[in-house]
């Protein structure tokens, strides 16, 4: 199957020379490269979380494959959807999907399964992959859409990846596209994300997924960073750091009603 981009000429341009040139005002060429486990980085419009993205993609060394996991904000398919083979497609290149890791990753867990249906309009992985690209033109990755779950479901499956990624047996990635806070004030907006935010750079899965649930964060990619945090844990990570930080208002000067974006680095 070829998937079709969603949200191109929306979220970020549609052509392959209008995008470059929009990524690369964003990435900070030169900076050192940090080896990473895993990466958290925002999926809004790149005119309003694009510089977010691009401080985490210009400091961590992207390996040849990863893993792309995002929310489900529409609902379609599976719960916790893997797209397991073909490509994505996307302006300039195609992107292909890593079918081995793919398949280990659904081997590994009870709850991943195959299913195409719940990636076809959902955006969260789509506006990783520009940045990817950009940075590893010749890029493999498994895109993985993730519905609601409680802890234990995170658990499991975020040793489930860890179990694959060892069993492959090649360095890989793990990325998390998260937005924080989604519409309050941005004082409002910045107190809450910080109780997340505490809890990432702590490497505290549970603790991060009670607090957003028990302060009533509206931070859409909780699960995939809930997962994230517990794999790259799993396979031996001692740190995180946080790269950046900024809210919409900081672009539409609108401070009454606002989105955070927060991007991190798991080592």
């Amino acid at each position: 199957m070829v998937r079709q981009p969603a949200v191109a000429n929306q979220f970020y341009p549609g052509r392959d020379k209008d995008l470059k040139k929009d990524i690369s005002a964003r990435i900070k060429e030169g900076q050192k490269k940090e080896k990473v486990l895993a990466l958290v980085s925002p999926h809004a419009g790149y005119i309003y979380s694009g510089n977010v993205a691009g401080a985490v993609y210009s400091m961590a060394e992207i390996t040849k494959d990863v893993i792309v996991m995002g929310p489900n904000h529409h609902g379609l398919g599976a719960p916790f959807a893997v797209m397991a083979q073909g490509k994505w497609e996307m302006p300039g290149s195609d992107i292909t999907i890593n079918e081995k890791l793919a398949n280990l990753l659904i081997e590994e867990s009870r709850y991943l399964s195959a299913d195409n249906q719940a990636h076809i309009q959902e955006h969260s992985v789509e506006v990783q992959l520009p940045f990817i690209q950009y940075i590893k033109p010749d890029v493999e990755f498994v895109p993985v859409v993730l519905g609601r779950a409680d802890f234990k479901e995170c658990e499991e499956i975020g040793m489930a990846i860890a179990r694959a990624i060892k069993r492959y047996g090649e360095p890989v990635v793990i990325i998390a596209s998260t937005d924080m806070t989604h519409y309050e004030s941005q004082e409002s907006a910045k107190k809450k994300d910080q109780l997340a935010i505490d809890r990432v750079l702590s490497l505290d899965p549970a603790g991060l997924l009670d607090t957003v649930n028990s302060h009533n964060i509206s931070m859409c990619g909780v699960i995939p960073t809930t997962i994230t945090l517990v794999a790259a844990k799993e396979l031996g990570a001692t740190k995180a750091s946080l790269v950046d930080y900024a809210t919409s208002g900081d672009v539409s000067g609108d401070y009454s009603y606002v989105v955070g974006y927060a991007g991190f680095i798991i080592q």
